[in-house]
């Protein structure tokens, strides 16, 4: 696998893939954290067009895709219950989703992100048990809770290597 930036030629592919993820997601007991519609077509664009649109490849076929940057994340700045592991300079990965055609896609684009900054921060919908086990999985850290500007919970994890 690869990861490289996402272009616009991309968007149609990262649409269906999305696509994909919100019928998973509702499937496996997630039905609200993007709805029918999330992410929009212009969030979408303005990631690429922010060279924060990544693409996972195999042979030449996208398979995963995701949001990453290196910098602070407004929504992180207050977390409840519980604390970051630390205030040292961060990435941040949003918007993590795959086609299921190739095992590990999701763990190889949190490696990968997390190979970029070594400090690494994420959250995550309280009904989306599938990305809190690959989280624990990945060995991330559970701090507390954080709230989306839009007054959305979320559950806050971090993983720093040393």
């Amino acid at each position: 696998m690869k990861i490289r930036k996402a272009t616009p030629t991309d968007l149609d592919i990262l649409l269906r893939l999305y696509d994909n993820a919100r019928r998973f997601m509702a499937a496996h007991g997630n039905p609200t954290q993007w709805g029918t519609a999330y992410p929009p077509r212009t969030l979408l664009e303005s990631d690429i067009a922010e060279g924060c649109s990544y693409i996972c490849e195999e042979q030449q076929k996208v398979i995963a895709a995701f949001y990453y940057r290196f910098g602070e994340e407004n929504s992180y700045r207050r977390i409840c219950n519980g604390q970051w592991l630390d205030e040292s300079p961060y990435g941040v990965v949003h918007r993590i989703t795959s086609d299921g055609t190739i095992r590990g896609a999701g763990s190889f684009c949190l490696d990968w992100a997390l190979s970029q900054c070594r400090n690494l921060r994420i959250d995550t919908h309280r009904d989306n048990r599938v990305m809190q086990r690959l989280l624990e999985k990945r060995q991330f850290t559970r701090c507390g809770i954080i709230y989306l500007e839009d007054g959305s919970e979320r559950i806050a994890y971090q993983k720093k290597i040393i």
